[in-house]
């Protein structure tokens, strides 16, 4: 048993339930009605479609393995009582476990592209693969280069399920009149961007947190090459331009009538963000720290579960 919770608590379960939750909702809260109103079959349903999401999630378990198999001495510094790797399961069998679900991910999504008109998901999973190797082995310590990775990653979660579905957006357009191309290609992009954004925020939180392992082991992010003030400003930036694209969002939904969904974003969305943006420049300590990056996952939850409303809305 100590060995499953130890295996669990490597691959961040509570992230990977994110993922999951984020697919799932975007596509038959988004996706799926919009297809079924234009009386079209996607192509990712069914058992292709929890393939895909196994795919993703076992990308991500993944690439979380391999992160701590190469920050080991860093996690060491940083985070001491929570190291998982050499404690309960091995080197060895840490990097076993990232090729198994990596391969696991490549072929769940390799066996969507034969079975289903996508002809994208195996080449997604496989880029996906390298990319979060590349950074656990060299981007990671680069100034900005491996938060902006990771968080692009985090993003295409969510834009992959619409690139699935390309071909039914340019073939045969008379026989998909129906079909809103212009509102999935809207809500893709919102979404998108909220995922991308707010991960950005967080993975650059987590760096300041992590600042005295980082340095001791070279280490190039943000706080460490331009200081906590700086990156401080960097990171209310990006708050800020989230928090008018969530005002420009809740003002466009208003002249339909969306008071719901309106009073859901601005209570569980805008006003911690406002919050979050408040306690960055009071911070201190990897303790304030830690608690930011735990609230910005609570308004990621908060976004991914609003997705509700277009089916509600629909």
């Amino acid at each position: 048993m100590k060995l499953l919770v130890a295996f669990l608590r490597l691959t961040r379960w509570p992230n990977l339930v994110f993922i999951a939750l984020t697919q799932v909702v975007f596509k038959y809260c988004i996706l799926q009605p919009i297809f079924q109103h234009a009386q079209l079959k996607d192509n990712v349903h069914g058992i292709y479609f929890l393939l895909i999401v196994l795919s993703y999630v076992f990308i991500a378990a993944a690439g979380y393995i391999i992160n701590d198999y190469f920050d080991l001495n860093i996690d060491q510094v940083n985070k001491p009582d929570k190291v998982i790797i050499t404690r309960y399961i091995s080197r060895r069998w840490a990097l076993a476990w990232h090729i198994i679900l990596s391969v696991l991910a490549i072929a769940f999504s390799f066996y969507v592209d034969n079975k289903t008109h996508s002809r994208l998901a195996g080449l997604s999973a496989t880029v996906c693969v390298i990319l979060l190797f590349i950074y656990s082995t060299t981007f990671k310590k680069k100034f900005l280069v491996g938060n902006i990775l990771v968080s692009a990653v985090t993003a295409w979660s969510i834009i992959a399920l619409t690139w699935f579905e390309g071909n039914q957006f340019f073939i045969a357009k008379d026989r998909y009149a129906n079909l809103d191309i212009e509102k999935i290609f809207r809500l893709t992009v919102l979404y998108t961007c909220f995922a991308f954004i707010l991960s950005l925020v967080r993975e650059i939180v987590k760096d300041m947190e992590d600042v005295e392992g980082d340095r001791k082991y070279g280490c190039r992010t943000m706080p460490i090459v331009s200081g906590y003030n700086a990156t401080k400003i960097f990171v209310s930036v990006w708050i800020t331009v989230l928090i008018g694209l969530l005002g420009m969002a809740q003002l466009y939904v208003a002249q339909f009538g969306w008071w719901i969904s309106i009073t859901y974003s601005v209570l569980l969305l805008i006003i911690p963000l406002i919050w979050i943006f408040k306690k960055l420049f009071e911070a201190q300590t990897p303790r304030d720290y830690h608690k930011l990056s735990t609230a910005i996952k609570l308004v990621m939850l908060a976004g991914i579960l609003s997705m509700v409303f277009f089916r509600i809305y629909a």
